[in-house]
């Protein structure tokens, strides 16, 4: 069995880590739905009048998109993360970077749907709240939810829900940054290793004439 060097290590924690803050990021907001009904409250706004109502909501497509961002990346991470485990352990103990550059571009496309995501949820966030702090039902969206909402809605949590997301959806954009750069330092190592040894060749080739042997005079 192969001994795992620091960089795979790192990069196997990067994974597990990002792969845990997708699921938190998309059960949170699954959870947050479920209290409204299965609506998206996010950018929602509410009433007051002795119980909290929500008068207005988003498409739920919203919400989905959000989900399936956090998910589609936790399953790319889990992945990665098995193929490193098994690489690392049975194979030379570094993953092949035959797809490097691939890889690169498409862990930058998952970063920057990361970013929209988590925008969303701080977005929405705010104005669902700012819509309850206009109502006056509450000095606070956290002191929301331990007012009365209107029956087919249990509240209780959907702050805590919501903070939860999003708190996940920032820290898994984090986690994927450090994956790009670990990939961008590894892509331009592994560019100038090529270009030094091109070098070293090129230098070889153009030596050779001059201390080769010279043949004999007549």
């Amino acid at each position: 069995m192969a001994q795992l060097p620091g960089l795979l290590l790192l990069e196997l924690a990067l994974h597990a880590a990002a792969f845990l803050c997708g699921i938190i990021c998309a059960s949170a907001l699954t959870v947050a739905q479920g209290e409204f009904g299965g609506q998206c409250i996010l950018y929602g706004s509410v009433v007051y009048n002795g119980t909290l109502n929500l008068t207005s909501s988003s498409p739920v497509s919203l919400c989905y998109f959000v989900t399936a961002i956090s998910t589609l990346a936790a399953i790319f991470c889990f992945l990665a993360l098995l193929y490193g485990i098994y690489t690392g352990c049975f194979g030379e103990g570094e993953p092949e970077r035959v797809w490097l550059r691939g890889s690169l571009a498409l862990v930058a496309v998952v970063l920057f749907f990361l970013l929209i995501s988590a925008c969303i949820l701080r977005v929405g966030m705010d104005a669902l709240c700012g819509s309850i702090l206009k109502s006056a039902a509450a000095p606070s969206c956290q002191e929301a939810q331990h007012r009365p909402w209107v029956p087919q809605y249990h509240a209780e949590k959907f702050y805590d829900n919501l903070y939860t997301a999003e708190a996940a959806a920032w820290v898994n954009f984090f986690f994927w940054c450090m994956l790009l750069l670990r990939l961008f330092v590894e892509c331009v190592s592994k560019t100038s290793s090529r270009l030094s040894l091109q070098r070293d060749l090129t230098r070889n080739s153009e030596r050779t004439p001059i201390v080769g042997d010279a043949s004999p005079m007549p």
